[in-house]
Parts: structure tokens; sequence; C-alpha cells
């Protein structure tokens, strides 16, 4: 039976099943963004909802696996050489997922250092950015009453999706006819923007029609539904 005490994460969110990989998440867009990928390879693995919601997150023993505090973390127990491996960072788990099963990024060195760069994209640009509007806008931010900051996200917002808009037009995902994780890194941010935020008439997303489009296509495959289910949230 795979051993998992060197972990800590493990004594608060005990696995079942301790041979498949442990996802230590919540259905955020950072957090459904690994789900997401695991639901579409088809690998086994065992989601444990950490609620941020009441700060579990910054418990001892989910720091020990993450020390940013941030969802998701997971545990591999077969990792590089047959040996576990905990991994923090969604960008980083969603790369170690294609590297280990060579899924959903394409084979071609040129074409996957694409892929990771529109991946970076997400993490450094879109990921931050879409965040900061739900503060100022949906959130604790929107009863500041200098209404600056917004506007500088709001408007930082409109020219990434612009980004995106251009990449989309005559393309079906980020690389062509390739769905990829460059596309399951950003499918849930989209999501979020315009859904849960309620930023759509904000940003003016019915301008850009590819992304819309793209974000109905992605939102229609069934592992994409199934994994921003994933973890419950209970």
């Amino acid at each position: 039976m795979t051993d998992l005490s060197a972990f800590p994460i493990a004594t608060r969110w005990p696995a079942s099943h301790p041979d498949r990989i442990q996802l230590y998440s919540f259905p955020t867009p950072n957090g459904v963004k690994v789900s997401i990928a695991l639901e579409e390879i088809g690998l086994p693995y065992e989601a444990h909802a950490v609620n941020i919601g009441k700060n579990e997150s910054w418990t001892p023993e989910f720091l020990s696996l993450n020390p940013n505090g941030k969802i998701p973390a997971m545990i591999d127990p077969n990792g590089p050489g047959g040996k576990p491996i905990g991994l923090f960072e969604s960008g980083a788990i969603l790369l170690y997922l294609t590297d280990k099963t060579g899924r959903l990024i394409p084979a071609d060195p040129v074409r996957r250092y694409e892929t990771i760069q529109w991946v970076f994209f997400q993490m450094a640009s879109i990921g931050p950015i879409f965040g900061q509007v739900g503060f100022f806008y949906k959130f604790a931010g929107r009863e500041i009453a200098d209404k600056r900051p917004l506007a500088r996200y709001r408007d930082e917002s409109r020219r990434l999706i612009g980004v995106l808009e251009t990449r989309l037009k005559g393309r079906s995902w980020i690389m062509d006819d390739d769905y990829t994780i460059a596309d399951i890194s950003m499918l849930g941010w989209v999501r979020n923007l315009i859904g849960f935020y309620e930023a759509r008439e904000l940003v003016g997303f019915d301008d850009f029609s590819h992304v819309a489009a793209w974000l109905e296509r992605g939102l229609a495959r069934p592992a994409v539904q199934r994994g921003l289910a994933i973890p419950a949230r209970g």
C-alpha cells in the first residue's frame, strides 16, 4: 500500500485511495484547472476540498505542501522514478500532467513552447487582473469610493480579452485545432469574469465574439463540466 505519511497534508485530508493522485483544491478558477485536466486525461485521482472560505489553505498541513497558501496542491504517489512528488501552483501542475502523460500539449517542440507561453499569459496576466476585477467590482473593494482602481483593472481586463480575441480569430482553440492546457488554464477565469464576478457588461464582453464562441465550446466539453464542480463545495 502506498505510504503518504511523509506528507503532513495527508493527515488532515486522509487518502481513501493513496495509490491515486491526491488533489487538494476548491472549485475556483485556479482550482478547476487541475480537476479539468485530470478529467480530460483520465488519470485516477482523489479530490479533497480545501475550503478557502474557512481559511483551510492557511493551516500548517496545507502550507507544508503549498507554502504560498493558495489552492491547488497535488501529490502524485507515482512520480518520477516511481517516487511520490508534491507540487503546488496550478501552471506547474498542468505542465507536470502533460509531461507525465504526453496529453494536452503538442509533441512538436516549437508548438509545445507556444502552448506554455499561453499558460504563462494566463498566470501572469489574466488570472491576477481578473481577480482584481472581482475584488473591486464584486467583493470588498466595491465599497471603496475611489473608482480609479476598478477602472484600471476593467480596462486591462478588456485589453487582455482583446489579446485572446485576436489569437482566436480563425482558430477553434488557442493552439489552432489542438485543445491544450492553454485553453484549460483560461476557461475557468473567463467563465468567472462574466459569471461569478458579474462583470460581463463592465468589460464589454459581448464585443469579443471569438472569445465567446471559444468559451462556449470549452464549457460544452463533458470533462470541463465535471471538472468545474470538483471538488464539491459541500
